[in-house]
């Protein structure tokens, strides 16, 4: 019992160090019911803050409500999603829900039935050093996969449908490239046997 009683103090721990480091954040896409789908973005408070007085230096907010405006109008200027041909997502009102782990959801349209490629840009967070956000798309029928965005990728990836799960472009790519280094390997070890086998031959008479 004692056990269990330490995994479950660790985890809320764990959780509410996540809550409170403006450094983590995640980003989820979520597939509903009839083809409907929400955004979601969560982090700590103090991030929320740290960006809009950043962006809102000017302007400072003086209400709760204030700050929310600010907020959703802070991710409407940072958030980019394309999808197939390069046609973008567009997002509902949103609301926020105010915490130590501050919540935003927008509900999204525009998304198709055939999802093939997405690109994801979310800067929300670069102003704060060693930002990441964990990204994740959940799709009916898909695996659950999770992808990072920071400084590195400038907080964008390319994604690609492969089979029933998303990859990122790049690693797709990497793997037909794979492909054809095993076809040039075979076919190089096929014409060095076939050669030695001449010579073996010439040998002989």
């Amino acid at each position: 019992m004692k056990k269990y009683i330490l995994i479950y103090i660790t985890g809320l721990f764990s959780l509410l160090s996540y809550a409170h480091n403006p450094d983590a954040s995640t980003t989820m896409l979520v597939e509903k019911e009839n083809n409907t789908w929400v955004l979601q973005i969560s982090s700590s408070l103090t991030a929320f803050q740290q960006e809009v007085r950043t962006h809102f230096a000017e302007t400072p907010y003086k209400t709760p409500e204030e700050f929310q405006q600010m907020v959703l109008e802070h991710i409407k200027n940072n958030l980019e999603i394309s999808l197939n041909d390069g046609s973008k997502i567009t997002l509902g009102q949103g609301i926020v829900k105010l915490g130590h782990e501050t919540k935003v959801v927008f509900e999204v349209f525009g998304i198709p039935s055939d999802l093939q490629s997405i690109r994801v840009r979310n800067a929300a967070f670069k102003d704060i050093g060693r930002s990441q956000s964990a990204l994740f798309i959940f799709k009916d029928g898909f695996s659950k996969e999770q992808f990072i965005l920071n400084n590195d990728n400038d907080h964008t990836l390319n994604l690609k449908v492969n089979g029933n799960k998303f990859v990122e472009a790049s690693q797709q790519n990497a793997g037909m490239d794979s492909s054809y280094v095993i076809l040039i390997v075979m076919s190089l070890l096929g014409f060095s046997f076939l050669i030695q086998k001449i010579i073996l031959t010439n040998d002989e008479v």
